[in-house]
């Protein structure tokens, strides 16, 4: 792979404005549609060999959510594309403002492997439909995805306008000392901060969607069956290779008992009294994403689960009761089928633990209390959440996701990924049949009447 002579080629081809092309764009978003959809079993056969996900899974947060993406791109990219007019400031009377959405040139998106289908594909419609070239580095732990996706988009796009790179850590390495329009990067804070780096030097804005320790609080007002429900399915699809899945339960002491109960009917309802014999329980990526996560398991009460088999890379989902808080488990995010059930009392048990973490990706509240859950809302800062459900704010195209802190920085989704691709020009239009002397010198005289001026249009 030669990096410099990629970027070259895509630059000399944004050059041409042939990235612009509104209809263009539209007849190869609509030709991207149809190969997602003609390459469906394709897709779920790569994912399966990765993850073993099953198809429902893959559907529901893979391809469908691609579908969706196009869908909505296609029905608002014209109307996102023209310049926006806005109201004019009466200080340049008269005149006609206008905001103008530019492509940044040539993007790097650089892919994880937790959904190496989904959030790859997503960030590049975006890319593309705001009128830039890209570069996709799929992760190297998912090989069969990154090969069909190498496959699929080539079919689609030329390589000058869009490009598959596929490799590891040396590969990455290469393409980050190219000197980039935009980057946009899903993955670990650790990696994060080393892309930013790399962009530093040339001021290259990046878009970082992270992780952290996602919490959800459940209080005392809660049917505690239906919260296991949807904690089960939350923190174990893709068994919990998730950047938003709840990390940790903060449960108060007065269900925790019941809702312990009520989380191992649920998952035993969802996969089984062996879930490693369940078509609907996914694999842990690899061996030393594995391996981890058994270390995080020796200094643990585990109260359900804990079983693990090595040469199918499987760890059955697992219930942990009170873990301290310098435990392996609670140091960072656990990113697999691991939940650790931790109780409160007041709200002051409640800050003292969030206290030890940075701003996380994702946060949950359980409650029938519109009080007490604004109140979390207000008091804690975090990228996004849910209330009385977990990741379920993802799906919403018209908001935005993204993490604050070390949980990420920028947004997309929708619109908002359009407009993460571009750059906004503001615009004033002068007229010529007036042209007011105000403020041109001498300013004799003139200091009252520009601050009446200012006043008035304040």
């Amino acid at each position: 792979m030669e990096a410099k002579l990629i970027l070259e080629t895509q630059k000399q081809y944004f050059l041409t404005r042939a990235t612009r092309d509104v209809n263009a764009l539209k007849n190869l978003l609509v030709k991207l549609r149809k190969e997602i959809i003609s390459r469906e079993e394709a897709i779920y056969e790569a994912l399966y060999k990765d993850f073993k996900k099953s198809k429902f899974e893959a559907y529901l947060s893979e391809v469908g959510i691609i579908i969706s993406e196009i869908d909505a791109t296609l029905k608002h990219i014209d109307s996102w594309s023209k310049p926006k007019r806005v109201r004019a400031s009466g200080l340049n009377f008269p005149s006609k403002d206008y905001i103008y959405s530019e492509p940044y040139g040539t993007v790097l998106i650089i892919a994880p492997w937790n959904y190496p289908f989904q959030l790859a594909v997503a960030p590049l419609i975006a890319a593309i439909a705001a009128g830039n070239t890209v570069v996709l580095k799929p992760s190297e732990h998912t090989s069969h995805t990154s090969q069909l996706l190498e496959d699929l988009l080539s079919t689609v796009f030329t390589p000058e306008h869009v490009k598959v790179v596929q490799g590891g850590v040396p590969e990455t390495t290469l393409l980050l000392k190219e000197r980039w329009d935009y980057i946009f990067f899903t993955g670990s804070v650790a990696v994060g901060k080393i892309v930013a780096k790399a962009a530093a030097p040339f001021l290259t804005p990046v878009t970082l969607e992270l992780g952290g320790k996602n919490p959800c609080i459940i209080d005392a007002t809660m049917h505690t069956q239906l919260v296991a429900k949807r904690l089960v399915w939350g923190k174990f699809v893709n068994a919990g290779q998730t950047c938003i899945a709840p990390d940790y339960l903060l449960v108060h002491n007065s269900i925790k008992t019941q809702l312990i109960h009520d989380l191992k009917s649920e998952i035993t309802k969802a996969y089984g009294t062996n879930p490693q014999t369940s078509e609907d329980y996914p694999r842990i990526v690899n061996s030393a994403h594995l391996s981890r996560l058994i270390a995080m398991l020796k200094d643990s009460e585990v109260i359900f689960g804990g079983t693990y088999d090595a040469s199918d890379s499987y760890l059955a989902p697992t219930l942990i009761n009170e873990p301290s808080m310098d435990s392996e488990v609670m140091k960072g995010e656990i990113f697999g089928p691991i939940l650790p059930i931790l109780s409160y009392e007041t709200e002051n048990d409640i800050q003292s633990i969030l206290s030890h973490y940075d701003k996380p990706l994702g946060f949950y509240v359980f409650s029938s209390d519109s009080s007490f859950y604004k109140k979390m809302i207000e008091t804690y800062s975090f990228g996004g959440g849910t209330i009385n459900d977990t990741m379920i704010h993802f799906g919403n195209s018209k908001l935005p996701f993204g993490g604050v802190g070390e949980s990420g920085i920028g947004t997309y989704h929708g619109k908002l990924g359009f407009d993460t691709f571009s750059h906004k020009k503001g615009i004033v239009i002068k007229a010529n049949w007036l042209d007011i002397p105000l403020r041109y010198a001498p300013y004799t005289n003139k200091l009252k009447n520009l601050k009446r001026l200012f006043k008035f249009f304040s």
